[in-house]
C-alpha cells in the first residue's frame, strides 16, 4: 500500500492538544493549529496523533519550506545518479592522445579517467532527461515517443565508447536494429 501525505486543511486530534487543522506541513511535521492549544509542530509519526478528516491528500511530499522543496526537487533530479561505473581495467592509468593532422601541432593528452568520467556524466544526464520527458505534464505521448527517439540516437552515436566500460551493463544502447 502506497503511503498517503496529509493536506493543509486536514482535520486531526492530538491525545495531549486535542482537535486541530493543519495549516502547514513540513518534511517530517505538521504545523498544527490547535482550538486550546494554539500552533504547535507534530512530527507525522507521534503515536497521538490522529487524523479525523484528511484533505488535500498526495501520493507526493508536499512542503511549504523553501529550503525542503529546494532539497527535494534536487535529491529527485539527481537522486539516481550515485552509481558508481568502474573503467575498462586496461584502460586504468590510461592516456588519451588527440593527435593533429598537421605533424608540427602538439598533440593533446587527456587522462582517460577523466574523458571516461565525462562520458558517464553525459550519459547519466541523457538519463535524466528521459526521465523528465516520460514524467512531464504538458508534453502529449507523441512528443514524448519523438524526444525519446532522439535520445536513443543519441546513445546509439555513443556506441563508440562502450569500449571503456567494464561492465557490459554500463553501455549505450541504441535502436536495434532487425540486423542484430
Amino acid at each position: 500500500m502506497e503511503e498517503l501525505y496529509l493536506g493543509v486543511g486536514s482535520r486531526v486530534q492530538h491525545a495531549h492538544f486535542g482537535p486541530g487543522v493543519i495549516i502547514q506541513v513540513n518534511y517530517a511535521q505538521y504545523r498544527v493549529t490547535f482550538i486550546d492549544h494554539g500552533i504547535k509542530m507534530i512530527d507525522k509519526t507521534d503515536p497521538l496523533f490522529e487524523v479525523l478528516v484528511a484533505e488535500n491528500v498526495t501520493k507526493e511530499i508536499e512542503t511549504t519550506s523553501e529550503v525542503e522543496t529546494s532539497l527535494l526537487k534536487i535529491l529527485r533530479l539527481w537522486g539516481g545518479i550515485t552509481e558508481v561505473v568502474p573503467l575498462g581495467d586496461r584502460w586504468k592509468n590510461g592516456t588519451m592522445i588527440l593527435q593533429p593532422g598537421d605533424a608540427g601541432l602538439k598533440p593533446k593528452e587527456l587522462p582517460i579517467d577523466t574523458f571516461f568520467h565525462k562520458i558517464v556524466m553525459l550519459r547519466d544526464r541523457l538519463r535524466v532527461l528521459e526521465q523528465n520527458i516520460n514524467s512531464h505534464k504538458v508534453l502529449s505521448d507523441e512528443d514524448k515517443i519523438n524526444l525519446q527517439q532522439y535520445i536513443t540516437r543519441i546513445y546509439g552515436s555513443l556506441t563508440t565508447f562502450n569500449v571503456l566500460f567494464k561492465d557490459k551493463e554500463h553501455w549505450f544502447v541504441g535502436e536495434k536494429s532487425g540486423n542484430d
